[in-house]
């Protein structure tokens, strides 16, 4: 055995092992519980992040655990390789996006097999090959024909120079993120996918997972937003619009119908198309609402601005005509793309009334009111008893939305009905890299899915991106084709999916990703629902959502039993790190990387001053942030495991924090989580070559006859290894690491104490305190535990052992330490039989030095016995 602990050379050869006893390729087993543990997978950007390395060490411990506890573990890694940075990357570096995807994902899976991760490869996947989104596209057909995926026009960002639409981020200040072009607000016809039809259970249903964290479930829950409200037609006033009809709107405060004063339309409303007919300078107004941002944040922090169309409608109970107007705080995608406004109840309507001088009627009672309902204030918005509102006075909120509702829905113009904030999901997207949709636009037949046997519909790889529009649709070789019903010319779809379509089934291919005749198989039943997911807070709403969507849908398109994807859910915290930067001109700041900076520390070794090590002049102190690429703070982690190995590495990680909470960077504790490694190496080569030998030929441990100095060492080791075990079940990694570093100090100390006195209980309790500090360690350190199992005779091979049993025989003691208190103040403390009654404790108390000489002769008035813990003396 090697003296000296050497991480590479050690690291390397367990790694091989694995990968030549295919150690982690998981197998269906019937005859034992499964445990599916899964990572979000990563986008191929090119390198590992310190974010990635937490979050797939977490899943890795937790893997390999429950290998140890007698699961059947499976743990999958694959790419979510298609979307927006590989077309980036191709413009800035005129390179395919395909050919700069497969080498980042080559060079990213050397670094995971480099960090020892317990993946089973054999059923890696990428979601931008055909053999993966070919199902994609099949289910796509499925969907489509049970009605779940259906076509209309969308509203989107439209940048008129790269000719492409903009998610809401990349929009800035009204412009394209790249182009710098003034964004257009168009609609297109866009295919959705109805997850509006499963809202009640998507929302219900959240109340079944009680693994998942409840700030995430509630994020779940707002997003969805259940309403219970009123649908209220307004009818058109004929003689201003010049037909029959009604505006619909939906509102939650059907209790303040009576105060509506005008109502408001968005800029791509039916009304506001007819008003601009001749009016050019309302037709402006409108053009630039559709210049605007369409996200709620946007819509939420802008001007209000509106004109008023010349229109107007009847309120339904009073038949008062009221104004129609185009405000560009109303998005046509919500609800009917209308609202009533009621200024006096709601502060965005009181604001754009009070703004263009429209009419404020109070009608809900509230002492905040003034006469002049200026500024606005909380209270106006409260429920309360209505007021000014006729026949509906004097009644509170439950009653005036009832009776208001019965009376619409006599006169037919309104009822009572559910809402959600939930949208149905646009999925189209004018990019190039995606999964094709796979439908044929025929002149004769309309929009035809490609059939079965022509699927995939594959990606043209070779490409040049150059950011202006997509090259499918100047593609003929790509678009061009004939109608699979009538045989006729046709032309293929050239909007590809979005990328969440891709992550949000990828989970269940992973238990059959062989397959090449069916999208899924039986397996998918062994192996759903993922038991443990882990992964960041970022992904609480949309993936997450749209993968219990996906779960649903399969399930009842007859391809899975399981409803939800994933039975428990960890969050696992940003990591983060010192910034540092100097002021350049024009305001602008360079971020200088901390590994470049000296920094000085107080006596409580908080960082005071900073300079760059190059050239000795101060940097400023820019505060702990998410590591990150824009503020230069990031650590590479192929230069830690270089440096130190990646059990060093998975060791910090799985120590600094606990995992759902942030982990600040720190090079001291990366430099300690080495040191104790190297304490674990040569504790095993002294074990090796001197603990073993001493051994005896009857074992005194099995028959629980050790000496009084080793049994306390056997006692505190088992100790330490119960308060492990349980922080291991509630993911508090941290605490195991804790008690493994207490389990070496017990160890080490009994070999300078015991090892000469008692060298064969020494070696018994040497024997077992190591093999359970290994195990212990094993799923976190998986290399130097792997070669010390090996070195030290435990075994061929510690994945083969199991986590390690506390033993009640251990923990028995013949006396019991008390600490003693007089007056509530710990005086000292005294030793007693386990089974010492209470009289007797009190007794040994009274009469113990401490309590003579604290008691000032005093006489005790009462002694409290806290059993296995005090004593105190109350004199």
């Amino acid at each position: 055995m090697q003296e000296k602990y050497q991480p590479a050379e050690l690291e390397s050869a367990a790694q091989q092992h694995w990968e030549r006893t295919q150690a982690f390729r998981a197998v269906e087993d019937a005859g034992r519980p499964k445990y599916y543990c899964l990572s979000m997978f990563p986008y191929p950007s090119g390198k590992l992040h310190m974010g990635h390395v937490r979050n797939y060490t977490i899943g890795d411990v937790l893997a390999r655990f429950h290998r140890m506890k007698g699961c059947n573990v499976l743990q999958p890694m694959g790419w979510d390789a298609f979307g927006m940075p590989a077309e980036n990357a191709a413009i800035q570096n005129n390179v395919p996006p395909a050919q700069w995807t497969y080498a980042n994902i080559e060079y990213m899976k050397g670094q995971l097999k480099r960090l020892g991760f317990g993946i089973d490869w054999s059923r890696e996947l990428a979601t931008c090959t055909p053999e993966y989104y070919r199902w994609e596209q099949w289910l796509f057909t499925r969907l489509y024909e049970k009605g779940l995926i259906y076509k209309r026009l969308g509203t989107v960002n439209w940048d008129p120079v790269d000719e492409t639409v903009l998610a809401n981020e990349q929009v800035i200040d009204g412009r394209g993120w790249r182009s710098g072009a003034l964004v257009e607000k168009r609609e297109i016809p866009m295919y959705y996918m109805k997850i509006t039809a499963y809202a009640d259970e998507l929302l219900s249903a959240l109340d079944e997972l009680p693994n998942w964290p409840e700030q995430v479930k509630l994020m779940q829950k707002n997003w969805i937003g259940r309403s219970e409200g009123v649908e209220i037609s307004f009818p058109f006033d004929v003689d201003s619009i010049g037909h029959e009809g009604a505006l619909k709107v939906f509102t939650t405060r059907a209790d303040t119908l009576m105060g509506a004063t005008y109502v408001a339309v968005a800029a791509e409303h039916p009304l506001a198309t007819q008003a601009a007919t001749g009016n050019p300078a309302l037709a402006g107004f409108i053009e630039e609402c559709k210049r605007g941002g369409v996200a709620e944040a946007d819509i939420a922090t802008m001007e209000k601005k509106g004109m008023a169309t010349g229109l107007k409608v009847r309120h339904p109970l009073t038949d008062e005509a009221l104004e129609v107007w185009v405000a560009n705080y109303v998005l046509m995608g919500y609800g009917e793309g209308a609202v009533m406004a009621v200024p006096a109840h709601d502060e965005r309507d009181f604001a754009f009334a009070t703004k263009y001088e429209l009419p404020i009627r109070m009608v809900v009672g509230a002492e905040a009111y003034t006469d002049t309902v200026a500024p606005w204030q909380d209270a106006y918005a409260e429920y309360g008893r209505l007021v000014n509102s006729g026949k509906y006075d004097g009644l509170d909120f439950q009653g005036a939305v009832d009776a208001i509702a019965a009376d619409l829905s006599a006169k037919g113009l309104g009822a009572k009905r559910v809402q959600y904030r939930l949208r149905d999901w646009g999925i189209s997207r004018q990019r190039y890299w995606g999964c094709p949709i796979p439908m044929i636009h025929c002149a004769d037949c309309g929009d035809v899915p490609v059939p079965d046997e022509q699927l995939p519909v594959v990606l043209p790889e070779n490409v040049e991106v150059t950011g202006r529009g997509s090259p499918l649709a100047k593609m003929a070789s790509f678009y061009e084709c004939t109608c699979p019903k009538c045989g006729k010319p046709a032309k293929r779809e050239t909007d590809t999916m979005d990328t969440f379509v891709e992550s949000s089934w990828y989970f269940l291919r992973y238990a059959c990703s062989d397959n090449t005749t069916a999208m899924v198989d039986e397996r998918v039943d062994y192996w759903a629902p993922v038991d443990q997911y882990i992964g960041g807070i970022e992904h609480a709403i949309l993936h997450l959502l749209y993968s219990r969507f996906f779960t649903r849908a399969m399930r009842d398109c007859g391809l899975v039993k399981a409803s939800e994807p994933f039975n428990a859910l960890l969050t696992q915290g940003m990591v983060v790190a010192e910034t540092y930067y100097r002021e350049l001109d024009g305001g602008k700041k360079q971020w200088i990387n901390p590994a470049d900076v000296v920094v000085e520390r107080d006596e409580r070794g908080r960082i005071v001053a900073a300079r760059l090590g190059s050239d000795g002049l101060p940097v400023v102190i820019g505060g702990t942030e998410k590591m990150s690429k824009s503020k230069n703070n990031g650590v590479d982690p192929q230069s830690l495991v270089d440096q130190y190995g990646a059990d060093t590495a998975r060791l910090f990680i799985i120590f600094a924090a606990p995992p759902d909470q942030q982990l600040e960077w720190s090079d001291s504790g990366v430099e300690g989580a080495s040191r104790f490694l190297r304490r674990v190496w040569n504790y095993g080569h002294a074990f090796a070559s001197e603990t073993r030998a001493a051994l005896p030929a009857e074992r005194a441990l099995a028959a629980n006859a050790l000496p009084a100095a080793a049994a306390d060492v056997r006692r505190e080791i088992h100790t330490h290894l119960k308060q492990a075990s349980y922080d291991f079940g509630k993911h508090q990694f941290n605490t195991v690491v804790s008690a493994a570093m207490k389990i070496l100090n017990a160890l080490e100390k009994a070999h300078k104490e015991l090892a000469a006195a008692a060298p064969g209980a020494h070696a018994e309790v040497a024997e077992e305190g190591f093999s359970i500090l290994l195990r212990l360690l094993s799923p976190i350190t998986p290399h130097i535990c792997h070669a010390l199992w090996q070195e030290c005779g435990f075994g061929a091979d510690i994945l083969a052992a199991s986590w390690p049993e506390v033993s009640a025989a251990a923990l028995e003691q013949d006396e019991v330490e008390l600490m003693l208190q007089v007056n509530g103040k710990l005086r000292g403390s005294i030793k007693v039989a386990a089974d010492a009654a209470r009289a007797d404790i009190e007794a040994l108390a009274l009469a113990s030095e401490a309590a003579q000489k604290f008691m000032e002769g005093r006489a005790a008035k009462k002694v409290v016995v806290v059993p296995g813990r005090l004593v105190n003396i109350v004199a």
